[in-house]
């Protein structure tokens, strides 16, 4: 059956592949609020079947969700569902179109033929009791089912004569009669599905319906009811282990089921049309919906409680405690490593063992394991088990018993069942003796002793949070309970407690009311409407607890004990009651083990006629008054005479305690030496049969022992005979109980029984065909099961919607048991045969069970030809398996395979897709196929595709499987995540609609969120019970609803504005306001703050690995895989658009910072305030993350790159200057100079931005120059160095970092060159030792004649040195002339700077010594020249080319005058020792004389003839430029004495004049060579290096650029790889270049570019090259005695710096 889908366009994706599309209107109400409410179905499909290949059509019976909706979600997600009206289009009209066709009159005369038919029919009916049915009868019912099939007519057959009609012919014994009724049923339920249910509902409600029907009519009645559940909820349980339900027991689950769904329409359809609610508060509800409600709360406990028990959960588990989740946010990521801070007793319990015995880690293989656990285990030892295995769980403790050749092998008593069940070796791990045991478990207690003590107190509470984190989760702490409510049990809890009350029968009924009424101070008599409001205390609650215990059933008693009022009031606080409990009702599990061992040991060690018991009172010994229940019984059957007057009342006291029933039933599941015991068993349970109140004991629980007895090969020929009889007895009289036989498999078992004795047992082929017609019942009933379950999830699901739509609790008993049924076994794991069906082999298909015997001496052998083996697996439905290993054994040798594949397919002619290839090495003994799959595969295949040394055939030792355990958890956690997903992401479209039209609204999303989360985590906290299934919903909750809302708001409008961005603008702007807390700014502000913190809380994901898309299997039986729900990295996405959009704004701010202040002169102090006050904004609102922070900085970057090329220098050329002045001012000292300090570190975290941007290289550029004039007029200091190390990634040349390098270097060769001078003066020395000597000796030994001999040698070597040294000697008498200067000779440091990093203005500002400096120093200057020059020959000092010095006037001096020391510059220096000559001295001679600028001179003037300077200047007239000369100290009022600072001050560049002209023409020139270079190679491009390779080559060819060009671009000539870099970018972000997209390192030329050329000469190709270069230095001079003082009287300048 197809449909139309008609709203194809409105999808809401539900995952990869999966979308949920609305189909139609199902019914309306009136919502909790008083408006509206319509219940819209919604299609699930994936792709391919929503019909997106051009068809239209759909399967009708396609997954779907109910979901109720708002006006504004319908507008939001489905508008063309709304009509002209605004009102939402309601289900077509179409049936009762029809209905209307027909003529009144026909109609009316069709009604009163019904009804005559159906009087008829009763009578017929009534005459025809016992007899065979008459043709008139069987004609009229006929009719009538004819009439039923007219939709017109339904309303006659609602008549109650008709549904006494149908219960007489169910009831009848004649096939025909009760098949007549069912096709009259099946035509009254084809018109829908609200008359289909309220016909099953109607049958199921009458009286003793069940003493009426037999097996026959209600598996009518039950198909009926499955076909009409099939396509309301379409879910699949296959490979899910459902247990089995006689049809008894599903007939009263349907009668619940349909009672339940009764009482959900009634309630969804109480409320009237929306305006008949406006009169009446939205918050308050009418009696009517108030007993609806309990009703249904009460039904929907009572229908959960028989699930739970058909279920078997309640046995199947343990008791459980209290809730396992960790507490915390639901939203938040788990961590890989949270349990590592964890205490040891927290983080993973301490295991028992003996160090005597092996653990599984230390062996290969699970057999190797197996064989030590055979050999070592002894009767007698402590075990445990490793895996779940059928009733027993991983864990589990028990004590071994013996072992026998049969499968499983080892029979263990164990704890937890209170009895034995019989494992397999592998499955265990020893613990040793008693003995052994405690000594380990003292151990472990002394060291868990001594961590504890370690480690401290316990970690803290999860209330405490950070500061930082102050309002990030607010959701996350339960809200505050008033203490009136404190002391008063909740609704929900009440509501359950009262559940139980309503079980109790009349009298203690009355009782429990008369205590209430009796503790509760009212006039009222309680009725069921007082009852529901009730505020009922807990010391009340306590005493009801304490008192219901005694007046409930064994089923209801256990119901008490798990549910969740009982769990927080009462078991801890009355252990006697439950030791009571236990004794009664669960049984001593212990004492029931020992007495079944016991029995077994009688029987094998001990002949019976030496027992002093019967087999019976072995086995229920110590079960104290239920145990003495089996012995009366036994007693009464075997006594004669008539036994129902003693039999019945134990029959009804088993109904009320059935374990004593099952404990009797199970013990035939114990070893087949207990004969005598079986044999009394089946006796007991022969006779038991004939009483029809026995058949209402819970027979289908212990069938299971049954089929163990029947399939062991070991069982007595005569129990075997006796259990066949009982087993033929018990399915004769309820056809039920074959229908359980056939769901376990007991057809194959009696075949196998059958062959092995020959036939030779009696009715055992009868029963084999009983068991064998009932196939079709068990299907039947599997699909009721499974319709059942489906339809209470269904319902819990709903419930949960309600639950988040009204935010009211949920009042429904059980409801947290329900759930945490549903979500168990997650992380149980099961071994080999539970992961698939059947196992292949492509040849000696006898041998395949080798490969799962779990022996490794035993092995499958191929025979074939080489590479044509495989191993086929059929997997069970939803098994993802976690692990597939192939065992092998070396000793094979050619046998041995060598290259395995492992393929996977949804069928066997689809294996084409490879899983896995290995290559198995000759040593290995486990080779791993597959690991951790996240897909399930039905068909896996092994190819054996080649084996060791060539061979041809293989030996496959064994297979072993890991997968996880199919339960209900994936089933249930893919309902729960769809139902959410699709809930949140309507609601999340809604608001955003809400938003998008007026963005005010962005200020309540705040509490919006919030009250959604805090829902959420609350309903986590209290119903489910651990964190997998907590987390999962939290992650979904948050990808449907966080992540489109972050989606939309931060989606920018038409205007380029996103909703979030406008916010955070306000809340910028605003933000200065909003320091009163009183002001509507500080409230606004709050909201955004907590908005902002709550979208970020959520930690992003790690990347997931990219996951390959494998095909899915098609059908109803795909994997319930949740990862293939889960959007990868979808918090990572949230955090991107926030960061994205606050690096808007921030872009914005600062742009329109920058256009308006850009050229006032506090522009940086304000920029790096405003700066400041975004980073202060950025953790107010989004808290220290880094992500944010980066963000800032890239919308300050953003908003730099829109600046013009001069705005952008004149900008970077104001940072430059201004942390000039702060380290300059930073020398005052104080607390004036830790302010300065202060200020240059916030300008220096702003400048970082400038980092990677087209603004460093010109800021580069500035702050060389600044920092040039600093290092040479003031000195270095620590603080340059760290200016340099936190800003040094924004400069992308490191010129300022070579400048501060070429000082140390500089210092260096000053330590070198102090050495060298002190060699020179030894040599001196040295030389006129040796003439004295010679001299002296001459005297003496020649006298006056052989004087003048040696005065001519002196001559001639002189004249030789003359020709030698022709080329040296002016330097030598140059370097000379200060060796016999008898003044204090000043201290000279020499820096020597390289050009290519230190910022020198032109060549002409040099310094000739020869004629600007006195002798003293001129020496000193061309000693170093002489060794600079000899250490360029040096390898340690100095590499490259060689390189000549020029002196320059940069530097500094410290010169003594008077008393006062001054410190000029090298100028300075100069001028002030001029004047020591002359008295007056013309600046025009002074300017003739140096060679300097009349700038450079008149700026070294100023200061020294300042009020501070020793000099005056004079302009007369008749002297251009006027003239200097020393101020006369008699002119001053006192002497000034101490150091005088007259260095000229710092000069400033602007950006404005020719400097930022020349950069902007170094650019565009730079521009131009990059386009030329890129148009001639065409659209082929270049790689990026290679193109800047040219661009150098390019500029470097000569000269450098031409010399006009020189004098134009000034200290821009200069180009480096950096600068063409930067020119790539810009040109990139013009879109004049273009990357190739398959390879982004190429770039090409994208569209012409106007590129502003500046008027140079063209570089010329042809050129020589650059000039060598030049290394300038200046002096440091600094005096080491006492000032030179002239002879004169006059004051005079000497050298002292």
């Amino acid at each position: 059956m197809v449909g139309e889908l008609r709203y194809r366009e409105f999808r809401v994706p539900l995952g990869p592949g999966l979308h949920a599309y609305p189909d139609e209107l199902i019914r309306q109400r009136v919502g909790h609020d008083g408006h509206p409410e319509y219940q819209i179905r919604w299609l699930i499909l994936r792709r391919g079947d929503d019909g997106e290949g051009g068809s239209s059509q759909v399967d009708c019976k396609a997954e779907h969700i109910l979901l109720w909706m708002s006006n504004d979600e319908i507008y939001a997600n489905c508008h063309k569902m709304l009509g002209e009206n605004g009102q939402v289009i309601g289900p077509s009209q179409e049936s009762a179109g029809e209905a209307g066709a027909l003529d009144k009159s026909v109609l009316g005369e069709m009604e009163t033929d019904v009804k005559s038919l159906i009087q008829r029919a009763l009578r017929q009916l009534e005459e025809c009791v016992g007899t065979i049915p008459p043709a008139p009868l069987l004609h009229t019912v006929h009719v009538l089912s004819a009439y039923a099939s007219i939709e017109p007519l339904t309303g006659v057959f609602k008549d109650p004569k008709v549904l006494d009609l149908l219960m007489h012919m169910l009831s009848s014994p004649d096939y025909q009669i009760r098949w007549s009724a069912g096709r009259m049923i099946q035509a009254l339920s084809s018109h829908d599905a609200g008359t289909r249910t309220q016909i099953l509902l109607s049958l199921s409600q009458q009286e003793a319906i069940e003493k009426h029907l037999d097996f026959d009519s209600r598996c009518a009645l039950l198909a009926l009811f499955a076909q009409a559940t099939l396509s309301e909820h379409p879910m699949s349980f296959e490979g899910i282990q459902l247990p089995q339900v006689p049809g008894r027991l599903l007939f009263s689950l349907v009668k619940h089921y349909l009672n339940v769904t009764s009482l959900l329409d009634q309630l969804n359809d109480s409320a009237t049309e929306p305006g008949a609610q406006n009169n009446s508060a939205p918050e308050e509800l009418s009696g009517e919906r108030g007993r609806l409600e309990l009703e249904f709360s009460m039904a929907m406990g009572t229908l959960i409680s028989e699930l739970v028990q058909a279920m078997r959960w309640d046995r199947a588990s343990s008791r459980p405690g209290s809730s396992a989740q960790a507490p915390g946010s639901i939203f938040q990521p788990q961590l890989a490593d949270a349990g590592a801070g964890l205490p040891p007793t927290q983080a993973q319990p301490s295991l028992r063992r003996s160090k005597r015995f092996r653990p599984r880690s230390q062996f290969a293989s699970g057999n190797t394991y197996a064989l030590y656990v055979r050999d070592t285990l002894q009767p007698g030892m402590r075990v445990r088990m490793l895996a779940d295995y059928e009733e027993i769980s991983a864990g589990d403790e028990g004590e071994f018993r013996q072992s026998n050749s049969g499968v499983p092998p080892a029979q263990v008593f164990w704890e937890s069942t209170g009895r034995t069940y019989w494992v397999h070796w592998h499955m265990l791990e020893i613990l040793g003796f008693e003995e052994d045991i405690e000594d380990v478990v003292a151990a472990d207690e002394h060291q868990g002793a001594v961590v504890s003590g370690a480690l401290g107190r316990a970690l803290p509470s999860w209330r405490w949070k950070p500061m930082t984190e102050l309002y990030a989760v607010p959701y996350v702490l339960p809200e505050d309970e008033d203490t009136e409510e404190s002391e008063h049990l909740t609704q929900a809890e009440w509501w359950e407690l009262l559940f139980f009350i309503q079980k109790l029968d009349g009298p203690g009924h009355q009782e429990v009311l008369e205590i209430l009424q009796e503790n509760l101070d009212g006039e009222h008599i309680l009725d069921d409407e007082i009852l529901a409001e009730l505020a009922v205390p807990i010391e009340l609650a306590q005493d009801l607890l304490l008192s219901l215990p005694q007046r409930l059933d064994d089923s209801a008693l256990r119901d008490l004990i798990n549910c969740r009022v009982y769990r927080k009031y009462g078991p801890e606080a009355y252990p006697s009651l439950l030791e009571a409990q236990q004794d009664v009702l669960l049984l001593k599990a212990q004492d029931q083990a020992r007495e079944s061992e016991d029995a077994a040991r009688v029987e094998v060690k001990e002949p019976p006629s030496q027992s002093l018991n019967t087999p019976l009172q072995q086995l229920v010994e110590g079960y104290g008054p239920a145990g003495k229940i089996l012995l009366d019984l036994e007693q009464a059957l075997s006594s004669g005479g008539t036994q129902d007057s003693k039999v019945k009342p134990l029959l009804l006291q088993l109904q009320r305690q059935p374990q004593p029933f099952l404990t009797l039933m199970q013990s035939l599941d114990t070893p087949e030496t207990n004969r005598a015991l079986h044999l009394t068993s089946l006796r007991i349970l022969m006779q038991l049969v004939d009483f029809p109140e026995a058949l209402l004991l819970p027979w289908h629980e212990a069938m299971d022992a049954c089929m163990a007895c029947l399939r062991s090969p070991n069982t007595d020929r005569e129990v075997l005979q006796e259990l066949i009889f009982f087993l033929h007895r018990l399915t004769s009289v309820s056809r039920d109980y074959a229908v359980v036989l056939n769901q376990l498999g007991a057809r194959d078992a009696i075949s196998k029984a059958l062959e092995k004795h020959l036939g030779k047992l009696e009715l055992a082929q009868e029963l084999r065909d009983m068991v064998f017609k009932c196939e079709k019942h068990a299907h039947l009933y599997r699909k009721l099961t499974t319709n059942i379950l489906g339809g209470c999830i269904q319902m819990v699901l709903g419930q949960i919607e309600d639950h988040r739509r009204t935010h009211r609790p949920i009042n429904i008993p059980f409801f947290d048991v329900f759930l945490r049924y549903l979500c168990q076994g997650s992380s149980v794991e099961v071994k080999e045969d539970k992961c698939w069906e059947k196992v292949e082999v492509s040849s000696n298909p006898h041998r395949a069970g080798k490969l799962t015997d779990r022996n490794p001496r035993t092995y499958w052998e191929s025979n074939g030809s080489a590479g044509s083996h495989y191993i086929t697996l059929h997997m069970h439905q939803g098994v993802l398996i976690r692990q597939l290993t192939l065992l092998v054994a070396s000793e094979d040798s050619s046998y041995m395979p060598a290259r395995v594949v492992v393929y996977g397919g949804d069928n066997t002619s689809s294996l084409n897709t490879e899983l896995n290839s290995v290559n198995v090495m000759p040593s290995a003994s486990r080779v791993i196929l597959l690991e951790n799959l996240n897909r399930f595969w039905p068909i896996i295949q092994i190819r054996i595709k080649r084996c060791q040394q060539g061979g041809t055939d293989t030996r496959i030792r064994g297979l072993e499987i890991l997968g996880p355990k199919p339960t209900f958890w994936p089933v249930f956690r893919e309902q729960l995540c769809r139902h959410t997903r699709l809930f949140y992401m309507v609601r999340a479209q809604a608001w955003s609609q809400d938003m998008a039209e007026d963005r005010m609204s962005l200020l309540h999303l705040s509490s919006r969120l919030n009250g959604a989360l805090r829902q959420e985590q609350t309903f986590a906290h209290h119903f489910l019970p651990d964190n997998e299934a907590a987390r999962a919903l939290g992650k979904t909750c948050w990808e449907a609803l966080v992540s489109p809302l972050v989606q939309n708001i931060t989606s920018p409008d038409e205007d380029g504005i996103s909703p979030l961005g406008w916010l955070l603008d306000q809340y910028l702007e605003c933000r200065e306001a909003a320091h009163n807390p009183q002001s509507r700014a500080a409230a606004f502000s709050s909201r955004v703050r907590r908005l902002t913190h709550l979208l970020v809380h959520v930690e992003p994901c790690e990347a997931s690995p990219p996951v390959v898309a494998t095909p899915r299997p098609k059908g109803r039986n795909r994997s319930h895989d949740w990862s293939s729900l889960a959007t990868r990295g979808l918090p990572s996405s949230i955090m991107r658009n926030l960061t994205r959009c606050w690096r808007a704004v921030v872009e914005e701010q600062v742009n329109n910072f920058l256009t308006s202040s850009w050229r006032d002169d506090d522009f940086v102090p304000r920029y790096c305030e405003h700066f400041n006050n975004l980073q202060k904004s950025s953790s107010e609102l989004f808290g220290p993350r880094a992500a944010f922070l980066l963000a800032l900085q890239n919308g300050c970057a953003g908003a730099l790159l829109k600046l013009p090329f001069l705005k952008a220098a004149h900008v970077s050329e104001q940072f430059a200057r201004h942390i000039d002045q702060r380290i300059q001012g930073s020398r005052i000292g104080g607390a004036r100079g830790m302010e300065m300090l202060a200020q240059l570190q916030r300008c220096l975290e702003t400048v970082l931005i400038f980092s990677g941007l087209e603004i460093a290289t010109t800021f580069e550029h500035y702050y060389q120059h600044y920092m040039a004039d600093r290092l040479l007029g003031v000195g270095s200091s620590w603080l340059e160095g760290a200016v340099l190390e936190q800003i040094g990634p924004c400069f992308p040349n490191r010129l300022p970092q070579q400048m501060l390098r070429s000082l140390s270097t500089s210092e260096e060769l000053q330590r070198q060159f102090h050495v060298y001078q002190l060699q020179r003066l030894d040599q001196e020395l040295l030389k006129l030792e040796d003439t004295e000597r010679k001299i002296q000796v001459g005297c003496e030994a020649n006298g006056k004649e052989h004087e003048s001999e040696d005065d001519g040698e002196a001559g001639t070597a002189a004249a030789v040195d003359v020709v030698e040294g022709e080329e040296e000697e002016e330097e030598e008498e140059e370097e000379n002339e200060d060796l016999y200067y008898e003044g204090a000779m000043p201290e000279v440091s020499v820096l020597v700077l390289s050009p290519r990093c230190w910022p020198v203005a032109s060549i002409c500002h040099t310094l000739n010594p020869r004629t600007c400096l006195p002798s003293y120093l001129r020496g000193t200057l061309n000693r170093y020249s002489n060794f600079y020059n000899k250490s360029q020959s040096h390898p340690a000092l100095e590499q490259g080319s060689q390189r000549r010095l020029q002196w320059t006037w940069l530097g500094r001096a410290e010169l003594q005058f008077g008393d006062q020391t001054l410190h000029v510059s090298t100028v300075q220096m100069w001028l002030l020792l001029y004047l020591n000559d002359l008295k007056v001295v013309s600046v025009e001679s002074l300017l003739e004389l140096s060679g300097l600028s009349p700038d450079m001179l008149n700026q070294a003037i100023g200061p020294l003839t300042s009020s501070r300077g020793p000099l005056d200047l004079h302009e007369p007239k008749d002297v251009p430029g006027g003239f200097l000369k020393i101020r006369d100290s008699s002119e001053e009022l006192r002497p000034r004495r101490g150091n005088v600072w007259l260095i000229p001050p710092q000069t400033y560049l602007q950006a404005e004049d020719e400097e930022g002209r020349n950069l902007e023409k170094r650019r565009n020139l730079v521009n131009c060579l990059i386009v030329r270079i890129l148009k001639s190679h065409g659209d082929e491009g270049l790689h990026i290096d290679q193109l800047v390779c040219l661009v150098l080559e390019a500029w470097q060819k000569g000269p450098c650029p031409s010399r006009g060009l020189v004098s134009t671009l000034g200290r821009g000539s200069a180009c480096s790889s950096t600068d063409v870099l930067s020119c790539i970018l810009h040109l990139l972000g013009k879109g004049t270049l273009r990357r190739h997209d398959a390879r982004p390192q190429m770039l090409s030329y994208a569209v012409p570019v106007t590129v502003m050329e500046p008027h140079t000469e063209s570089l010329n190709p042809g050129s020589l090259g650059p000039n060598p270069p030049l290394t300038f230095h200046t002096l440091q001079i600094r005096s080491r005695g006492v000032p030179y003082a002239s002879c004169t009287a006059t004051q005079s300048f000497s050298t002292f710096q």
